[in-house]
């Protein structure tokens, strides 16, 4: 088995802490801020209840690799998804109330079993998926701000 990794990123949004979980727990507004080569369906009915099932698909031509994920933990404020596939661990998305808006954390603990696919991962593909977390919580924000400035409606 490989070695747990973890990748830890963070983000001030001028936005309720509501507003923000809104743009994690509504699949519309998820797409907005995921990255374009990455879509996630839903197994059954979408939502972010403990148990919901979903599927998040790279969409790399021919391969589309997927991750089947599970809702392991959900209060208001944090989703947690459990995943497996070429990847196994947990996505773990916490919104932190502040005095004047929100901190977004984002936690993504993974093993990658396969010890090629591992590899393949640590040479190519560490940096760039660090730089695309730090990318979508940026478009988040974004995303977040939006619905801010319209009241919280999106």
């Amino acid at each position: 088995m490989s070695q747990e990794r973890v990748f830890e990123q963070s983000i001030q949004i001028n936005a309720p802490a509501t507003v923000v979980e809104r743009c994690i727990a509504e699949r519309d507004l998820m797409h907005r801020w995921l990255n374009p080569a990455l879509r996630c369906d839903p197994v059954g009915e979408w939502n972010t209840e403990i148990g919901s099932r979903s599927r998040f698909i790279i969409q790399i031509p021919l391969l589309q690799p997927t991750l089947e994920s599970v809702v392991v933990e959900r209060e208001p404020g944090l989703i947690v998804w459990e995943f497996e596939g070429f990847f196994k661990g947990r996505d773990r998305w916490e919104c932190q109330p502040l005095a004047e808006g929100t901190r977004l954390v984002n936690r993504f603990e993974f093993q990658i079993p396969n010890p090629l696919v591992n590899w393949g991962f640590n040479t190519f593909a560490a940096g760039w998926t660090q730089q695309d977390m730090q990318a979508q919580l940026r478009r988040l924000k974004l995303v977040a701000q939006s619905l801010q400035g319209l009241g919280g409606r999106g």
